[in-house]
């Protein structure tokens, strides 16, 4: 490229945020091209896989849907590293993640990519199947030394003091001066060949190599797996299927298409530049605006404020007043009671006229002041208090006034309040709420508000979280706990109020996922599984039709069983699935890895279903034995009904134990406790509970007959909410 060199500087500086690796947040080092396309140092590949190990190791079989780790890692031991470092057939001989332990079946190694946050497949080869990411190593190395421009790279080979490096050998990977370059590299011999670049410290192999197949090179790109692969792989690999192309056709194919939309972008370069001027204006008229929406606040609560002390000193100044009117008749009062003392007002005044001889002087003085006494010696009868001490009257009632203020908010200017979907919401391992809003009064925002409620009712402090759109998924809700969601609209600075909350209740232990074992007993004549392995159908009704006219008296259909990948071997666990409407049988619960076994290998026509304990007939047999723990336990749905098993007290009540079918069943599996309970999960009510044998590894069982479908449930992610709102 032509122009400045300083222009090449600031243009690589610019690209930092490209170079750094999303786990450790720090330059790559090493990176490594995930199946996913991102990039990640080889350290912390090996660090987040090493994390997941011991993870696994410690909890067993528990599923707690983990997300990516975010912060770098402490560095591995040695012998852990060397674990990694194996082949896949040792690391599968070691019991190693290559393998579910107490698992029926193999599975490859997942990894959580730190970029997007998908789970991806490193196959069995693990690291050792990854591409190094050599085209990101060297711009990191460029950006490196942009960094350090003043720090120059010396020669490897000079004596003390080293000179400063002219040239950098590819094929010895060392660095030379002029002199000593011309030493080691003298001319007519083979190393007069070698390939030389300027200084530089990243020295990458001449040939991209084959990492299943290590003395192969690289010389075909894969168009369905978007890779490069050698000619072992599609000759008998993994690619032997798939449409490839030369890798000369792939690079030129590739870089025109980037060439163009380098191209597009640097000529959209003004428009880019006027839009983010405009962005800056808009961030400005934002600020100058919010300062603005402060300042009336502010003036409406100083309003308020004048109000209140207004009100405030009117209040006050009624309460002096009756005080002192209160107190005066107090005062009064006692003047009164004092007068009536000896030796002081009217009895001191009684005393002296009693001393009067004359009698017509007497009675004309005496015949008032015996009323006066009269009425003094009633008011001592009846002692009533001039006043009363209670101000109850001039008690501020302010409990609506508070409640007004509590709710105070932005003026809704007719903005109505968003209505919460409670058939759309839902919980499982995340809770995924959805509402919706009128058309014509649109919110720019919502804001999602939840809290958990305790068992005594008492309500905590509200969470809130801004929402762009009309769903949201919650994440980190304690299992087997009721919370409340509430959701309220915002168009600019206006606040709608706030919807009618929604209960719902988490379930009562981790989510525990799993697909359908295509392997394991899977009969694919019977049952037809999809390609996510998450959804089975049974075939038998039409098999049945078919083969119609082969029917014979005694002739019987046997249940075909489908289990899950994943093992049991400790801990609470919970799952949820489908069954659709039109299923005629179908059977659900737990079952111990050695009572598989035994279906499993037990011939389907041997023995009539009538007298199997599990065949799914109303026998009973397979309830009959309820006092005691069985290694496994089955209940039955179909033709739209949930039939809960026989039990000591509802053996002879059979119309009491035939339920509607929910629309989803949770199945919750206490490993420790020997404990399985099966649940509505529209209201998280539990429909039956009994005890089970869990001495061996459990696994999910199903089992179909005639025509039936069974669809687990996806878990929630929010990856893909966001995915279904961009779209």
């Amino acid at each position: 490229m032509e122009g400045d060199g300083s222009d090449s500087l600031v243009t690589i500086k610019n690209i930092e945020r490209e170079l750094i690796c999303p786990a450790c947040k720090e330059l790559f080092t090493h990176p490594l091209i995930l199946p996913c396309q991102h990039s990640i140092c080889h350290k912390c590949v090996k660090e987040l896989l090493l994390t997941l190990d011991d993870s696994f190791i410690d909890v067993g079989s528990d599923n707690s849907n983990q997300s990516s780790p975010r912060l770098r890692l402490p560095s591995p031991s040695m012998d852990k590293i060397d674990r990694l470092s194996r082949p896949a057939s040792q690391r599968r001989s070691l019991g190693w993640r290559g393998w579910k332990r107490g698992s029926l079946t193999p599975r490859t190694t997942t990894f959580p990519c730190p970029g997007c946050e998908h789970d991806v497949d490193l196959g069995e080869r693990g690291i050792n199947g990854l591409f190094r990411n050599f085209t990101l190593e060297t711009i990191v190395e460029r950006y490196r030394q942009a960094a350090r421009a003043a720090t120059a790279i010396m020669c490897d080979l000079c004596k003390p003091p080293p000179q400063e490096s002219t040239k950098s050998c590819m094929d010895c990977s060392a660095s030379y001066c002029n002199e000593c370059f011309k030493i080691y590299h003298p001319w007519g011999t083979v190393k007069a060949q070698h390939e030389y670049v300027g200084p530089t410290t990243n020295f990458r192999p001449k040939i991209l190599m084959c990492p299943e197949h290590e003395t192969e090179r690289i010389n075909m790109y894969c168009e369905l797996c978007r890779r490069p692969v050698c000619h072992l792989c599609k000759l008998g690999g993994n690619h032997s299927n798939h449409r490839v192309t030369t890798m000369s056709s792939a690079y030129k194919t590739l870089k025109e298409k980037l060439s163009k939309d380098i191209d597009y972008l640097i000529g959209k370069e003004s428009q880019v530049k006027s839009q983010i001027s405009e962005l800056n204006l808009l961030m400005k008229e934002t600020e100058c605006n919010g300062e603005r929406a402060k300042e009336e606040a502010i003036t409406h609560f100083e309003k308020l404020f004048e109000i209140l002390e207004e009100r405030k000193s009117s209040v006050l100044k009624a309460i002096d007043a009756s005080k002192k009117l209160r107190l005066d008749k107090f005062q009064t009062q006692v003047e009164e009671y004092q007068g009536l003392l000896e030796n002081n007002g009217l009895v001191g005044y009684a005393q002296e006229v009693l001393k009067e001889t004359d009698q017509s002087c007497f009675v004309q003085t005496a015949k008032q002041l015996h009323l006066r006494i009269q009425k003094a010696t009633e008011s001592l009868k009846s002692f009533r208090p001039a006043a009363q001490t209670s101000f109850e009257d001039y008690v501020v009632n302010t409990s609506k006034q508070t409640e007004l203020l509590g709710e105070l908010s932005f003026f809704s200017s007719g903005i109505d309040v968003p209505e919460i979907n409670e058939e759309q919401s839902k919980v499982y391992n995340n809770a995924l709420i959805n509402w919706y809003h009128p058309e014509k009064d649109k919110a720019d925002s919502y804001v999602l508000e939840y809290r958990k409620i305790n068992r005594d009712e008492e309500m905590l402090s509200w969470n809130e979280i801004e929402v762009c759109g009309t769903s949201k998924v919650i994440s980190d809700l304690e299992s087997n706990c009721n919370y409340a969601f509430r959701v309220r609209a915002y168009k600019g600075s206006i606040c709608s109020p706030c919807s009618r909350e929604l209960i719902l209740h988490t379930p009562p232990a981790p989510v525990f996922s799993f697909l359908f074992d295509e392997k394991c007993g899977y009969n694919n004549e019977h049952l037809l599984l999809n390609l996510k392995r998450d959804r089975v159908e049974s075939r038998a009704g039409f098999n049945l039709l078919l083969a119609a006219e082969r029917i014979q008296v005694g002739y019987y259909t046997s249940l075909d069983y489908i289990i899950g990948d994943v093992g049991i071997t400790k801990g609470k666990h919970f799952w949820a699935f489908r069954v659709e409407p039109y299923s005629y049988l179908v059977k659900a619960g737990v079952a111990s890895s050695d009572k598989l076994q035994e279906w499993l290998r037990s011939p389907r026509d041997a023995v009539s279903p009538r007298y199997e304990q599990d065949s799914g007939h109303d026998s009973g047999s397979e309830d009959a034995c309820f006092d005691s723990s069985q290694p496994f336990t089955l209940v039955t749905i179909g033709m739209k009904k949930f039939f809960i098993p026989k039990s000591a007290t509802s053996a002879n009540e059979p119309e009491n134990r035939v339920l509607p079918m929910p629309t989803s069943i949770g199945i919750f599996l206490d490993y420790d406790k020997g404990r399985v309970a099966f649940y509505d999960m529209d209201h998280m009510k539990c429909l039956y509970e009994r005890q089970v044998d869990c001495s061996h590894t459990m696994y999910p069982a199903f089992a179909l007959m005639g025509s039936g479908g069974i669809q687990l449930e996806e878990p929630i992610t929010a990856k893909y909410l966001e995915y279904q709102e961009h779209m």
